[in-house]
């Protein structure tokens, strides 16, 4: 991850000095000595280069860090936290940081979005329901609707509310021990602790908190471990009185290969769903994304987006930041004659995109944060040879290509190789389960279900 995120890192810089109006003679004082050192975990280590240094690393965190935390967000759509260093090997006191940021370091522990808070998200009449029940549950976790199951398709915000949720319980309890988590980061945790034998490592971290949100619940579908995991730390927490909040791209009695214990339990509490915005909230909903990251737009524009783009919040900011960058590329102000031209590539979210192995490499490549040409190239370090092989795999399994077809796609391939490939991978799923869940998630961003 380090290398993907030095190669954002001027892009990252800028952003945090345009959005939090950091002055010219502040940035090029100090943020542009930050360097990023190393990743573990979800943990980045930013070095401050400076010669002749008087400050000290708990004052770059003090000053600096959350901007830079949103700002690597927004970039690269990934959560970390931050620590400064000094080169002479201080960093961050991490017992004055935790009492200065008292109230946000559960948030920070769980991975919240800063931006996804209740006074960010647009009400409709797709998901009024959904948000009022979601704020009572946050008023009072534990008592009022225990458990919440929220469901509605990709890209809707359920997501949004989730992290809500724990923001406004961690605004009036700082204390509380919230975990945010998807079902797909549960399971890849299980696995870890079941290979490193941590198994006690594992109950205790989610047995032992205030409050469990755990996101797309649907992958877990016929993973037995993870199933029994998570049966009984649901019903730890639920007998405890700690709130539990689930997400689903579909209500409980829908999701086919969930045991039924699950799914009584899942019952036992509050459904509620969200339906894709109607026009007028998908116009209230890019005019505040527009005012949140002061986008100037016109409203012939913001129309054209909420007029074409019909099912997916996500694809609506989406179509929007890609206007805004677009605008930036050309030095132009946005306009309905530069929007139209931003977006003549977008597929329309109403036009399901038919499965082909261009759609599957673009798909892999996006997951593992490398680029399609990386796979299509005669590279073969691991990072990049067992994506192919992934893509060898689903292309086998996802289409009606001969070997011929799919090797030309994957850059010229010999029909060898890609039997080689698929033999491996399907190797592999008989005793990896964490690779059985990367599959089963890769399918469903492929070819999404209705």
């Amino acid at each position: 991850m380090l290398p993907i995120i030095k190669e954002k890192w001027n892009e990252i810089l800028e952003l945090m000095k345009i959005e939090n109006d950091i002055a010219e003679v502040a940035f090029t004082t100090w943020v542009i000595h930050f360097k990023p050192y190393k990743v573990e975990g979800n943990m980045l280590t930013v070095s401050v280069e400076k010669e002749n240094l008087v400050l000290d690393a708990n004052w770059f965190s003090k000053k600096f860090r959350m901007p830079l935390i949103i700002s690597i967000a927004e970039v690269l759509e990934t959560e970390f936290d931050v620590r400064f260093i000094i080169p002479d090997g201080t960093e961050t006191d991490s017992d004055m940081e935790e009492e200065e940021s008292k109230a946000d370091s559960s948030a920070v522990n769980t991975h919240l979005n800063p931006r996804y808070t209740f006074d960010t998200f647009v009400v409709g009449k797709n998901n009024d329901i959904a948000h009022a029940t979601a704020l009572a549950v946050a008023e009072d976790p534990g008592t009022y609707g225990n458990p919440l199951f929220i469901y509605g398709g990709a890209g809707l915000g359920k997501t949004h509310l989730l992290h809500s949720i724990a923001h406004y319980v961690l605004s009036k309890h700082p204390d509380y021990r919230i975990i945010y988590v998807t079902s797909e980061e549960f399971t890849n945790e299980l696995v870890h602790s079941i290979q490193h034998k941590q198994g006690e490592s594992f109950k205790n971290k989610y047995r032992n908190i205030d409050m469990l949100l755990i996101d797309d619940i649907q992958f877990i579908v016929n993973k037995e471990s993870t199933q029994e995991e998570f049966f009984h730390t649901f019903t730890t927490l639920y007998e405890s009185k700690k709130q539990i909040v689930i997400s689903s791209d579909k209500p409980p009695k829908d999701i086919n290969g969930l045991e039924d214990r699950l799914i009584t339990r899942f019952k036992a509490g509050l459904t509620v769903d969200i339906q894709p915005p109607n026009y007028e909230t998908r116009m209230a909903i890019l005019k505040k994304r527009a005012e949140l990251d002061n986008i100037k737009v016109d409203d012939e524009s913001l129309n054209y987006i909420a007029t074409n783009i019909k099912s997916s919040i996500r694809e609506l900011e989406g179509a929007l930041k890609q206007i805004y960058n677009f605008s930036r590329l050309r030095k132009q102000t946005i306009n309905f004659s530069l929007t139209k031209e931003a977006l003549e590539n977008i597929i329309s979210p109403e036009e399901k995109r038919p499965v082909t192995c261009e759609l599957i490499i673009e798909t892999v490549a996006e997951h593992f944060n490398i680029s399609p040409d990386d796979i299509k190239s005669t590279k073969r370090n691991k990072e990049i040879a067992y994506p192919r092989q992934i893509c060898m795999y689903l292309c086998r399994k996802m289409t009606a290509d001969s070997l011929q077809a799919v090797g030309n796609s994957l850059g010229k391939k010999d029909h060898t190789t890609i039997i080689h490939g698929e033999k491996k991978i399907s190797d592999d799923l008989k005793k990896d389960e964490n690779l059985q869940n990367t599959i089963d998630v890769l399918i469903k961003k492929i070819n999404p279900p209705k």
